[in-house]
């Protein structure tokens, strides 16, 4: 990547897409805070409820691999556009229904949507960091991170004073969907990359003079067998992430004895260090460079969950719960650029299959402790989302540049200039 004057078409693409990013994170959020409204509006069994919210990061994956072909076609801002809406009226069809078969078919519609858009945000993402020549992909994430807050704020609100859903969930969409709608105007793909002629034609001439036949059916294909190392590191992320959203409640309860009323400061805590850690992070990752940063978050997370283990008391737990946000945050996000940089000439396919693996992430965690803790102790539990999130250590050179074949037949780190 080259690093040049963003055009204002860059910009508003930017601006465009952090504004996506942000209404994801707040519909999102008002999913999965009011599950247990949702639970009693249909009369959903505690049984069949796991079922039922697991077939959601399934359906996902299944949106995400259909994302990988339909880009073929469709330009990802285009899915991106119409996938969001969507996203946004499923959630209120799932608020509004009586029937467990309309919650059924809203969660299935959610589910397949969640992927498409998933993938294609941040494939969009990925452009745009490619077109600016420097890390932004931390700022998206912490766009989603503060719409998180936003979302989880209503529905405490929505929860405090006895809201429908119905009700909480109506103006929302009804604000939210438009407002992502005129956003996506701007929206800059590939194609779009290229209208704003960020890189010159001569650079261009003469990478491709650089490139060998082999590089350039290396770039157009993604090889799971590269893809796989950064596939490993989204899944342990998710892992640790889904741990802390389902269980840091019950952790600080049951195990360090807090009031219910603490029992719901850690994931609060954790969603504003993560929005905290995602909004300086592109500065880290252009001054230390994309190894540092993801090293110096995997040993904050794996010590977070050690903190969290050993704790003697509820504000300790907290402390590791506050690592926990600093660490986890630039995982995902680094993970994807990685990607991008990793297949130059398939980031969106590259993207699309690890997209799926935040989903075996989600779908792991949270069983794993709970068994884990049910047949052991939850503070065993918590060592194996930190010893798979330290596992991160072992794949960080996966986040170095991508190397760049000269002629004179050795391989350099092609850099990125951060200017």
């Amino acid at each position: 990547m080259t690093d040049t004057r963003p055009t204002p078409r860059l910009r508003h693409g930017r601006a465009s897409l952090a504004v996506s990013f942000f209404v994801q994170g707040a519909v999102f959020a008002l999913l999965v805070t009011r599950i247990p409204a949702l639970q009693d509006r249909y009369g959903v069994s505690d049984g069949l409820l796991p079922a039922i919210l697991a077939a959601v990061p399934i359906l996902a994956g299944v949106g995400s691999v259909g994302t990988e072909h339909l880009v073929k076609r469709v330009r990802p801002g285009l899915v991106l556009r119409w996938a969001q809406p969507v996203v946004s009226v499923a959630l209120l069809t799932a608020g509004s229904g009586t029937a467990l078969w309309q919650l059924a078919l809203a969660l299935a519609v959610f589910g397949l949507s969640v992927g498409a858009l998933d993938a294609s945000m941040n494939m969009l993402g990925v452009t745009l960091q490619h077109a600016y020549g420097r890390s932004i992909m931390l700022g998206f994430h912490a766009a989603y991170s503060l719409g998180g807050i936003g979302g989880a704020s209503l529905a405490w609100a929505g929860a405090h004073w006895d809201v429908s859903l119905p009700v909480l969930y109506a103006p929302l969409v009804a604000t939210l969907v438009p407002v992502a709608l005129f956003a996506s105007r701007w929206y800059v793909d590939r194609a779009g990359q290229q209208d704003a002629g960020q890189r010159e034609a001569g650079q261009q001439e003469k990478d491709r003079e650089q490139e060998s036949p082999e590089d350039e059916q290396a770039s157009a294909a993604v090889s799971m067998k590269l893809l796989l190392p950064l596939c490993l590191v989204m899944s342990f992320a998710y892992i640790g992430d889904s741990t802390v959203s389902n269980w840091s409640a019950k952790y600080l309860e049951d195990v360090l004895h807090s009031s219910e009323q603490l029992a719901t400061v850690p994931y609060n805590v954790y969603m504003v260090t993560a929005l905290l850690g995602r909004t300086f992070g592109d500065l880290g990752v252009r001054r230390f460079g994309a190894v540092a940063v993801v090293r110096v978050g995997t040993l904050l997370a794996s010590g977070g969950f050690a903190v969290v283990a050993a704790a003697p008391g509820a504000w300790v737990g907290m402390l590791g719960f506050t690592l926990l946000g600093l660490g986890l945050c630039v995982l995902v996000p680094q993970t994807f650029a990685a990607a991008g940089r990793l297949f130059p000439g398939a980031s969106d396919a590259a993207i699309a299959r690890l997209n799926i693996f935040n989903y075996v992430g989600f779908l792991i965690g949270s069983p794993l402790v709970g068994a884990l803790g049910g047949a052991w102790s939850y503070r065993g539990a918590m060592l194996v989302p930190m010893a798979l999130v330290l596992a991160t250590l072992w794949y960080a050179r996966s986040f170095a540049p991508t190397p760049a074949r000269y002629g004179d037949g050795h391989e350099r780190s092609r850099t990125v200039d951060v200017g």
